[in-house]
């Protein structure tokens, strides 16, 4: 800045330091010290820029006396012959720190060292300018300070981390002089010392770096005990608490509003040993999990802390073993308040005071590596603050997810197998070879029944009673009843092993018997799904006993008769070695031989089943729903009627008589079941012959128009009387070009003249009539696109027999015809052609009409200037 003064400024500056001259300088005032201690005298000459050093002479005066030479930074021989021992040993110094500056220094202060000194300097100036020395007055006074511990010699303190401990400093001063004491706690670690906290000489206390926030938070406190006593208050220890403890006691006195120190003493008060908290964390070093089930990783703590301390324990998750900071990511954390932060995936929860679990649910190949639980003890402090005073982190927990589906055997054994009828029977299904069980798994089981058949029919099993997923039993629907009376007992006695007992069992209980081992997973959403089924060998449970023997016999009452007339069949039942038997009768109806409409096919009619309930089986004649009746006669004779029989009911009929056993209550067992010899229904009649056609006179029709369609039946053979023939008449039709889609049922006309037609999604209608006696009229009014396709009709023939009866014959299909409906073009674009036309002379007429007004307003204006400019020139010209 000196620089970018100005000229003139500069040379003011110098002038006036010129005249100002050289001022050697001590400090103001008196300076006191005490007997023992250290004087220092700082002197120092202003406005010196010499390049050499500046000589500098010490002088000393006792009270009342003249100044004595006693020592010289130039001249080897100025120090009167007093002091030159004492400068000798060293007790007496001169330290120049600069140029211009020195300071002199006398060690062990004695009283008689209590005086003036006087510090100058040799004037090599050829004018005398400014002040050359100065003086200092030094009052020595006698060593009243005593500091010292409150015990000797000093105590060492063993604490553990979190624990409170105090020390205590006895300082006090007898100085004739007003003095003040400045007190300060030290920490010494080995070479290095730390400022704890300080009692200023003006009252004021002043906490070292690093325990401000220990000071403010009342954790760190200084008081005074009586008069002499200082006290340092430590709320908990902390680990960097340990180390040597020093009081250091400084004495102050103020001199003309200044302070000066006058002395200083430390003394070692205590010793403080922190002992480590012992702290471990141990985890399962490997674990291996199914994928979509749950881990459940431990994490024991081990201290040997036994007061009041709250773990806070942390979960961590990593791809490698080391762990690495960057690597690892935070699973969950519960905190010293018992608050757990996580995901809804993961929970942490507290088993007991040095157990923690980490349960990660529906674990994938995602979740496979290492896991690392990091444990911090803290302990609660002053106003209500809490510290850290240990952490650790656990060796890595090594965990692979993995897929295995549970191999394992199954075991039936028969405990009780019983020798008669109501002696119970126990199984025992058992579980063995477990392996692979890692995987969470949990097995139900299934008891099945097949029965004990002598012939080569296939016996299809019988469920007793299945265990889902849920340990739910469902029972069977012929066991049900017997579960719920308490004569079939499930249980499980353990994980691996399933009973069934029978309280009392029966002839009917005997067969083979199997239970299937399910082993049931546990999915992503905690649902449970069946992975695999194990069956195990059946057990035959028998005793030998009598055969059941049925045997049922068919007769026909009237061998001969004709159609129309009532056909009756008995069939008589007998038994031998079953147990008061109920018997069910179904009647069954085949086909002849000679038939070849529907070879080999059974029709079940009618049934009457063991409490005489009689059932409609497969009849579906609803003209002859009252037509057969099955009744029994006596306990072991069945009768069946077929009032108003048919052509069509010609065939082989059977009685298929079935044995019942009562159980127990009101179930049955099927004890034995027998098919009666056949009774042949065959009319000797030679009939009429029925054939289908159709014909129209417009297979191809344009859209809009009549469709007609013409269904003509012809009858070869026996002439019959049109009043003893009915049809009916029903039309197909099939809206493709080929045959490949179903036919759909247009409408019908039945033998009483009742016409029905189905409804449609489009416009055209139906209307069916019979215009002769062998013609039927089909007509579609006001065809559409949609009416196109193959047509056909279906007739079903009625004959009157000679007894009056109708009979109904065999069922005919004529071939289909093909119906073609095309578009009219001329209709089709006769409206668009019109509204074209209209628009497009609107449009026209419209152009002109704009046209004309554009031209008569717009230009209007132009065509008079152009006149009147003629008129100007036709004027010029006449001019």
């Amino acid at each position: 800045m000196g620089r970018l003064a100005p000229r003139p400024l500069l040379l003011a500056l110098l002038s006036l330091a010129l005249c100002r001259g050289r001022v050697v300088r001590v400090p103001a005032g008196t300076l006191v010290r005490v007997v023992g201690t250290e004087l220092v005298i700082p002197c120092n000459v202003s406005d010196y820029d010499g390049p050499s050093e500046q000589n500098f002479d010490w002088s000393f005066s006792s009270l009342g006396s003249s100044f004595v030479e006693l020592a010289s930074t130039w001249e080897v021989g100025f120090p009167a012959q007093l002091y030159r021992e004492r400068l000798q040993r060293g007790e007496i110094q001169l330290r120049r720190t600069a140029n211009d500056a020195v300071e002199l220094h006398i060690k062990n202060v004695q009283p008689s060292d209590q005086g003036h000194y006087k510090c100058s300097t040799p004037s090599t100036d050829a004018t005398v300018q400014g002040n050359y020395e100065d003086t200092v007055q030094v009052k020595v006074l006698a060593d009243a300070l005593h500091v010292g511990p409150s015990a000797r010699p000093p105590p060492s303190l063993s604490l553990r981390e979190g624990e409170p401990f105090e020390l205590r400093c006895v300082a006090s001063t007898a100085s004739p002089l007003h003095t003040h004491l400045a007190l300060l706690w030290e920490l010494h670690r080995g070479p290095s010392r730390r400022s704890i906290l300080a009692l200023t000489h003006e009252g004021r206390f002043h906490p070292g770096p690093g325990y401000e926030q220990r000071y403010h938070g009342g954790d760190v406190r200084f008081d005074t005990v009586g008069s002499d006593s200082y006290r340092l208050l430590v709320s908990r220890a902390l680990s960097a608490d340990q180390g040597s403890y020093r009081c250091v006691v400084s004495e102050w006195i103020a001199d003309q509003g200044n302070w000066q120190e006058i002395q200083e003493k430390a003394v070692e008060v205590a010793t403080v040993v922190i002992q480590p908290t012992v702290l471990r964390a141990t985890v399962a070093r490997n674990v291996s999990v199914p994928e979509g089930k749950e881990l459940d990783l431990s994490c024991n703590i081990t201290t040997d802390r036994v007061d009041e301390v709250r773990a806070e324990v942390t979960w961590f998750f990593s791809r490698t073993p080391d762990g690495s900071s960057p690597a690892r990511h935070m699973l969950a954390r519960l905190d010293r308040d018992s608050l757990l932060h996580g995901s809804p995936h993961v929970a942490l929860s507290h088993v007991d005071a040095r157990s923690y679990h980490l349960l990660v649910r529906d674990v994938s190949k995602e979740n496979s590596g290492y896991y690392f639980c990091h444990v911090a003890l803290w302990v609660s402090g002053h106003n209500r603050s809490w510290h850290k005073v240990a952490e650790t982190m656990s060796a890595p927990a090594s965990v692979g997810v993995t897929w295995l589906e549970p191999e394992y055997q199954v075991y039936l054994n028969a405990s009780k197998v019983p020798g008669f009828s109501d002696e119970p029977t126990e199984l025992e299904c058992r579980v063995v070879d477990v392996k692979s069980t890692e995987a969470s798994i949990r097995f139900t089981v299934s008891w099945y029944y097949r029965m004990n058949r002598r012939s080569d029919d296939v016996v299809t099993s019988e469920l007793i009673a299945v265990m889902d997923g849920d340990w739910t039993l469902r029972y069977g629907e012929r066991s049900r009843q017997r579960a719920q009376d308490g004569e079939f007992i499930f249980s499980k006695e353990h994980t691996d092993t399933f009973n069934f007992r029978i309280q009392r069992t029966t002839e009917e209980d005997r067969g083979n018997y199997y239970c299937v081992v399910s082993a049931w997973t546990k999915q992503r959403n905690n649902s449970w799904v069946k992975s695999k089924d194990i069956f195990s060998k059946p057990v035959n449970i028998f005793w030998a006993s009598e055969d059941s023997v049925l045997v049922v016999k068919a007769r026909q009452p009237k061998p001969f008769f004709a159609a129309g007339n009532t056909f009756e069949m008995t069939c008589k039942v007998s038994s031998k070695n079953i147990k008061s038997p109920r018997y069910s009768v179904l009647i069954t109806a085949e086909k002849p031989v000679g038939d070849l409409s529907s070879p080999n096919e059974t029709k079940y009619i009618i049934s009457l089943d063991q409490d005489s309930v009689v059932k409609l089986e497969n009849w579906t004649d609803a003209s002859r729903v009252d037509g057969v009746v099955l009744e029994k006669v006596q306990e072991d004779e069945f009768r069946y009627r077929m009032y108003q029989t048919q052509v069509s009911d010609a065939g082989l009929y059977r009685c298929m008589v079935t044995a019942w056993s009562p159980v127990g209550g009101s179930l049955w067992r099927e004890a034995a079941t027998s098919l009666s010899n056949p009774i042949e229904i065959d009319f000797q009649t030679s009939g009429p012959i029925f054939n289908a056609s159709v014909h129209s006179d417009t297979p191809s029709v344009i859209r809009g128009d009549l469709i007609k369609l013409f269904c003509i039946i012809t009858v070869e053979g026996a002439v019959l009387d049109p009043d003893d023939m009915a049809f009916d008449v029903s039309w197909f039709a099939v809206h493709s070009f080929g045959l490949d889609k179903a036919p759909v049922l247009l409408s019908s006309l039945d033998r009483k003249g009742i016409v029905t037609t189905a409804r449609r999604d489009w416009k055209s209608d139906l209307s069916l009539e019979r215009v002769s006696v062998l013609e039927f009229l089909l007509q579609v009014h006001g065809s559409e696109d949609q009416d196109f396709g193959n047509y056909y009709c279906s007739v079903t023939p009625w004959v009157k027999s000679p007894t009056g009866s109708w009979q109904r014959e065999a069922e005919i299909h004529s071939k289909p015809i093909f119906i073609t409906v095309k578009m009219d073009v001329l209709n089709a674009f006769k409206y668009p052609l019109l509204i074209g036309v209209g628009l497009s002379t609107v449009i026209g007429l419209l152009s002109c009409l704009i046209g004309y007004c554009s031209s008569h307003w717009c230009c209007k204006k132009e065509v008079q200037e152009t006149r009147r400019e003629r008129r100007r020139l036709m004027s010029m010209e006449m001019d």
